[in-house]
């Protein structure tokens, strides 16, 4: 059974979710919005399974299905 996030790894977690919104919004994810996203989710000093997972979903899947492009 996964454990409940604190508040503040929920806040931490929509923080990142802004930052890849963001990042992914004109459809094309260049480095400097990659760099953001690992700043993001390393910022508390460890990257957990929820913060991977979003990135999975929001990022990796969307580039597998080309809806997002990388640039560089």
């Amino acid at each position: 059974m996964a454990k409940e996030l604190s508040a503040e790894e929920q806040r931490e977690l929509e923080s990142l979710r802004q930052t890849i919104e963001q990042a992914i919004a004109d459809g094309v994810l260049t480095q400097s919005e990659r760099d953001a996203i690992t700043a993001a989710m390393k910022a508390d000093g460890k990257v957990t399974y929820e913060e991977l997972e979003m990135v999975r979903q929001l990022v990796s899947e969307k580039v597998a299905s080309g809806e997002l492009q990388l640039e560089g």
